[in-house]
């Protein structure tokens, strides 16, 4: 139960310093960087967001097991048992909302400028496609490097896995927002009072989930085919 207690705690804590941390250097690069719209300006920023995803990374392995992502842990919560199911969609996720959402408040609060957040700038079923795409690709991902050797190495799989989540984002930035994050999303809906229009649910909640389980089934269904072709082989040179 302490186990528990603790990772719903850092649940709520890794959201909570996420959405603080993006948009506090977002802000050093923009406000403090004369270069911040030239190329060269486009490489901090990427390094900067690289940097704090490694930090994250780094936080989540500390805390054993601790997300600032629903979509992370939804993969978690299918993979598991029921009981952990239901832990993780009753606690660890509700954890991380309400983290991003007093991120949100407290910034809005302090910086008044810092924004209002991604919004959808197409229609609702190219935003859904769009968000439920990038939410497959990098999923599909995170399981394909979480079960190769490549998992025993933090320092490769967090650099890949870095650089996937920042192509992606880059891809979908004009459309959605580029997020994979339904949680960040929601504390920045939940700011503008538009957390629960079709748009917000359909688009940001919705597609990503249909997405996520899709990719796990999909990447289930690879595995089990190649271990099939595997034993075939295994067999005919015997």
């Amino acid at each position: 139960m302490g186990r528990k207690k603790l990772v719903v705690a850092s649940d709520f804590a890794l959201s909570f310093m996420w959405v603080c941390s993006g948009v506090l250097l977002k802000s050093f690069v923009i406000k403090n960087m004369t270069f911040s719209h030239s190329h060269f300006g486009e490489i901090v920023k990427i390094s900067f967001s690289i940097a704090n995803m490694f930090f994250y990374a780094f936080l989540s392995k500390l805390f054993r097991g601790g997300a600032n992502n629903p979509l992370a842990t939804l993969v978690d919560a299918i993979s598991g048992d029921f009981h952990n199911f239901l832990f993780c969609i009753g606690s660890r996720i509700p954890a991380q909302v309400i983290g991003y959402i007093v991120g949100v408040k407290l910034l809005i609060h302090n910086i008044p400028e810092v924004g209002r957040g991604p919004r959808l700038n197409v229609n609702i079923a190219l935003g859904a496609l769009t968000e439920g795409l990038l939410t497959f690709v990098i999923v599909i991902i995170s399981l394909g490097l979480a079960a190769t050797k490549i998992r025993r190495n933090f320092f490769m799989k967090t650099w890949i896995s870095s650089l996937i989540k920042i192509i992606l984002h880059k891809l979908g930035s004009g459309l959605t927002g580029g997020c994979m994050n339904p949680a960040s999303v929601m504390g920045w809906a939940y700011a503008r009072g538009d957390h629960i229009t079709k748009e917000h649910l359909f688009v940001y909640w919705l597609a990503p989930i249909e997405a996520t389980i899709l990719a796990v089934w999909t990447f289930k269904l690879l595995v089990q085919h190649m271990r099939k072709d595997k034993t075939c082989s295994k067999r005919k040179s015997d």
